[in-house]
């Protein structure tokens, strides 16, 4: 019983950065391959 309360009070410390890591590094995908795409989309126009 005490080891799932403190699983509970440890859990968020721990995934909630792990979490923000995550988004950062696939906001950082997006933001690759949208720049990809607009290149693409400017070489096409010429």
């Amino acid at each position: 019983m005490t080891a799932a309360i403190v699983a509970a009070a440890v859990a968020p410390v721990i995934l909630l950065p792990a979490a923000f890591i995550w988004y950062l590094n696939f906001g950082g995908v997006y933001a690759a391959l949208k720049a990809r795409r607009m290149a693409r989309a400017a070489l096409d126009a010429r």
